[in-house]
């Protein structure tokens, strides 16, 4: 039999039991279209953590406080003995971190924000003006701070978009007065909208001159943090060590137990994100993979089932002189035709999924992960149809014709 003969008959074997070959058909679409789906979905995630941290200034490090203790040891030192703006003003130092941009005091707190009868809950964060260029803060209307509010202790305010939205839910925020904290304040800018994580919304926020946001509402205790901007990304770790040495040299530390500060990197958090997400990735994958395995073992036993209602017909061919090779050809041919069709359906079923948006996430594309799918779907074919195949191709032909 020729090559052509072969495909025929393996197509007129496949044709006489539709529904069987339907079915095996499906248990391969699905683990194939698993796979493609997943792995976007597990690609999807890890972009949208990139975007998200890149927002943030992948060229930033942000000054925490931390309990540990002093320099003579004994006492706690706490946040409230670290982070102080004597602290901040020392990072701004041209000779002794040349690789620091910019540094921005920041003092956070909880407070209510009200405009005609309408309140509700907001962080307000009171800095500089340098601050909205270090953490890539825009603006959708009106204007940032500036030093001279800072200086003045302008009772000034830039709201987050939602808070925006929920006071003046017909626009023109700019140029109105608002309460927080039983202070007016007037509305110089509304920040373009960010990615919000998990429940709380980043964009329920305030931002207003430090000075005023000390005098009226958190105080003049520890600083919050400290957000510190390098030249560069690629001097982000110099800056680092630099903000280090300061650090230590003004707080008295003399190893990294007595450290009363944190100070985290921006590029290192974006590294460790994307390293966790193609772990979540791979995990993901291979799990996919368990269900494009399953569907191979169906192939195993539908072509199994196959071979013995079909013993009689192999019988009568091989003592009419049909060779073994046309045999294990011809069933061979069917796990791989059905592998083959099942594979083309999962990978069209894979990208017109992957288009859609799941939980919030959406799914990216990875050539390399259709390539994959679909080639392993042909093997799966041709290994898991070897042993049904060579079962037919080692009958004898006295006993296959016996077979009731």
């Amino acid at each position: 039999m020729t090559g052509s003969d072969i495909l025929l008959s393996a197509l007129r074997g496949l044709s006489a039991n539709k529904l069987r070959s339907s079915l095996t058909m499906l248990g391969i679409l699905i683990g194939v279209a698993a796979v493609i789906l997943l792995v976007a979905v597990g690609n999807g995630s890890a972009v949208a953590i990139q975007n998200r941290l890149a927002a943030l200034g992948t060229n930033t490090l942000t000054v925490s406080g931390s309990s540990g203790f002093g320099a003579l040891g004994g006492a706690s030192r706490t946040n409230s003995q670290s982070l102080t703006m004597p602290v901040a003003e020392a990072l701004d130092d041209p000779i002794a971190a040349p690789d620091v941009a910019s540094v921005s005091p920041v003092q956070s707190t909880s407070s209510t924000i009200a405009y005609d009868g309408t309140s509700e809950s907001v962080t307000v964060t009171g800095t500089v003006p340098t601050w909205f260029g270090a953490t890539n803060t825009t603006l959708t209307s009106g204007s940032q701070l500036t030093t001279q509010q800072v200086d003045e202790h302008a009772r000034v305010v830039v709201l987050g978009s939602s808070t925006a939205e929920d006071l003046f839910p017909d626009g023109g925020a700019v140029g109105k007065k608002v309460t927080i904290g039983g202070t007016s304040y007037e509305v110089v800018g509304v920040l373009a909208k960010k990615d919000s994580n998990g429940p709380n919304d980043n964009n329920a926020t305030a931002v207003a001159p430090l000075t005023t946001v000390r005098d009226n509402l958190a105080g003049y205790g520890a600083l919050s943090s400290i957000t510190v901007q390098a030249r560069s990304a690629d001097t982000v770790t110099l800056a680092q060590n630099e903000v280090t040495a300061i650090l230590d040299h003004v707080l008295g530390v003399s190893s990294s137990i007595q450290a009363t500060y944190r100070v985290l990197n921006a590029s290192q958090l974006v590294s460790t994100a994307t390293s966790s997400a193609d772990t979540f990735t791979v995990l993901l994958a291979a799990v996919a993979a368990i269900s494009l395995l399953v569907g191979g073992i169906g192939v195993t036993n539908i072509m199994l089932v196959t071979v013995t209602e079909r013993t009689r017909e192999i019988g009568i061919r091989k003592a009419l002189g049909a060779q073994r090779g046309s045999i294990l050809g011809q069933f061979l041919a069917e796990a791989t035709i059905l592998s083959l069709a099942g594979g083309a359906l999962g990978v069209l079923v894979g990208v017109v999924a992957s288009h859609v948006t799941i939980s919030g996430v959406q799914p990216v594309l990875v050539p390399a992960s259709i390539l994959l799918a679909f080639g392993v779907s042909a093997a799966i074919g041709l290994f898991f149809g070897s042993m049904p195949a060579n079962r037919a191709a080692r009958l004898l032909p006295v006993e296959a014709l016996r077979y009731q």
